[in-house]
């Protein structure tokens, strides 16, 4: 315990950043390692040199609560996307929103666009399946119904990411949360399949959505006996192939109705595919072929098709841990501040706020995607509790904390409720060998604080618990 108190000394000097000059000065000793905590630990097997953790005032003008290997740089998983969208709300604005603009080279006469359609993508993170239909239906309101040359994709606003592996991270490439991000990025790159039992028949319709086309998806399945189980094995589906969707087995009738979304197996030829599907549904026809390209030089569009607000977007990816819509805004933040889209450009972007906006006091974060599906990004407790109180004082700070989830209510914590019944905004982490949260808690005092917990090691994801109490305690202020 005397090893103990002297780490967490020093660990707190090394802090004193963090605190008011005043408070500093003073040098009192943060609370002892919380007897929960340290509990949920030794049964989780994890051991106190895994994990880094930090209980601060939010407002920055008390000295920590608890301080733990704080100066530690640590993979911090997704919770590494509060520094991608407090450095985006913090630049752009909340009411920022991505143009995808849309171009018309040729005359319009009877329903026929004699020429091309170019739609030019700049890095919309939401143009998911309804709101691509809702381009496309802008189209047909120029009067447009057959385009008697090429719809053509243009791409080239965010570099060579479509040549991105989507099985390199950890080989899952079928995984909607390994799509990599592009400029015109449709519906995730994925498709979401719904199995519907026929009413005391003996198969399931399959619905897929979004069409894609040229792509030959199987109707139905037979239903089969048995428990639900694993219902996905027992449907020994067959993505292998672009050109078709297959099963080879059926859905257990004790299923009822059930939903499976996949990443496409041609991410690069997905959104050709995704929206010349969604024109034909739409009665539209092509004369030539949909096909990627440029804009040609100096023709205007036609109109340009806004995404929602940044507020929003930044929403989406904090309740629900979205990775490739954090890679577009990483690579937003590049293309806006650098005027390329790499990340390259963008990591140089978030390096230069990170120094203007939060300072040098402690080691800056490394940034590699923006999203944490990295096993390269590193940042520090101290550093992550000095972005989160800058932040708290901030004006987007209303905007940053209602995107996080909320413990007990929503998102990656709807099941996560504090057992004193306390309330939090948390953004969760989990990686293999990696576990964490990260935010804001509201203590019982009506004070509140910034909290870091994060695991790095073998049995990381163990540390959940102990990260519970750790919440619950940082509560407890009263």
């Amino acid at each position: 315990m005397r090893l103990l108190r002297t780490v967490l000394a020093s660990s707190f000097a090394a802090l004193a950043a963090l605190a008011a000059p005043g408070a500093a000065a003073q040098q009192p000793q943060p609370q002892a390692f919380p007897p929960e905590v340290d509990a949920a630990l030794a049964r989780a097997r994890v051991p106190r040199e895994s994990v880094t953790m930090l209980v601060a005032d939010a407002e920055g003008t008390r000295p920590p609560r608890l301080a733990w290997r704080t100066q530690v740089p640590v993979n911090p998983a997704s919770i590494m996307k509060l520094v991608t969208t407090y450095a985006a709300l913090d630049t752009l604005g909340p009411a920022f929103s991505w143009s995808t603009p849309v171009y018309v080279d040729g005359t319009v006469s009877n329903g026929v666009l004699n020429g091309n359609l170019y739609i030019k993508g700049q890095g919309d993170p939401k143009l998911v399946l309804e709101r691509a239909w809702l381009l496309l239906r802008r189209v047909q309101g120029l009067g447009i119904t057959t385009v008697s040359g090429d719809i053509v994709l243009d791409r080239s606003a965010f570099e060579s990411t479509t040549e991105n592996d989507p099985a390199a991270f950890d080989g899952e490439p079928l995984r909607p949360y390994n799509a990599s991000p592009e400029a015109l990025l449709v519906n995730f790159k994925s498709v979401a399949m719904s199995f519907t039992p026929e009413r005391g028949g003996q198969q399931a319709r399959v619905n897929y959505e979004p069409p894609l086309a040229s792509v030959s998806m199987q109707p139905t399945v037979p239903l089969v006996p048995g428990e639900c189980g694993d219902w996905r094995a027992a449907l020994r589906p067959d993505f292998a192939d672009p050109n078709r969707i297959r099963f080879n087995g059926g859905l257990p009738a004790a299923c009822g109705e059930k939903s499976w979304s996949v990443a496409y197996a041609d991410p690069r030829t997905y959104g050709l595919r995704a929206m010349g599907g969604l024109w034909a549904e739409m009665g539209g026809r092509v004369g030539g072929q949909m096909r990627d390209g440029r804009v040609p030089p100096g023709l205007r569009p036609a109109f340009e098709f806004a995404s929602p607000p940044l507020t929003e977007v930044v929403r989406d990816i904090n309740k629900f841990s979205n990775n490739v819509m954090a890679q577009q805004l990483f690579l937003t933040l590049g293309l806006v501040q650098k005027n390329r889209g790499t990340f390259e450009a963008s990591r140089a972007a978030l390096g230069q706020w990170w120094r203007d906006r939060v300072g040098t006091g402690e080691a800056p974060p490394v940034f590699d995607n923006g999203s944490g599906l990295s096993r390269d990004e590193r940042i520090s407790a101290a550093a992550l509790g000095r972005m989160l109180q800058l932040a708290w004082r901030s004006p987007v700070m209303p905007e940053l904390v209602a995107s996080l989830p909320a413990s007990g209510v929503d998102g990656t914590l709807r099941k996560r409720a504090l057992r004193s019944g306390g309330a939090a905004h948390l953004k969760t982490g989990s990686l293999r060998d990696v576990s964490g949260v990260a935010g804001y808690v509201h203590g019982a005092s009506g004070r509140r604080y910034v909290l870091v917990a994060i695991a790095n090691g073998e049995n990381a994801g163990a540390a959940r618990a102990a990260f519970d109490a750790l919440v619950d305690w940082a509560s407890q202020d009263n």
